[in-house]
């Protein structure tokens, strides 16, 4: 649950296998960083950016991959995976059993865990 409420938009060209992979992977990331950092908001790029940059051998090469086929630049691919990722993640947060707060900074989405879960 997300407080406050938000829309989240459907990700294409991928299937629905591919998206359950990706957002297992993308909560067990979040699990890991509210077992870590429990009062630290986090954003995508914290998740699967920066070290964690490279996304060949994990279930988020897809979306990568998805947007090379298209024909477009590496650049812009990542550019645009990384959107599909940032509605993924919205997505899993959605889903999720746990509380979080949202809002947005510099254009990013960021979460931060509520932990008022009963």
């Amino acid at each position: 649950m997300i407080n406050p409420q938000s829309n989240n938009r459907r990700v294409k060209g991928i299937t629905e296998t591919q998206v359950s992979a990706i957002t297992s992977y993308l909560r067990g990331a979040v699990y890991c960083w509210c077992a870590t950092s429990p009062q630290q908001p986090f954003a995508a790029r914290n998740l699967v950016g920066g070290v964690n940059f490279e996304w060949q051998g994990t279930p988020l090469y897809p979306l990568f991959e998805k947007h090379i086929a298209k024909g477009k630049s590496i650049d812009a691919a990542i550019k645009d995976a990384g959107r599909d990722l940032g509605h993924l993640l919205k997505r899993t947060v959605l889903e999720d059993k746990r509380s979080f707060q949202t809002y947005r900074a510099a254009l990013v989405r960021h979460y931060r865990w509520v932990g008022d879960e009963a």
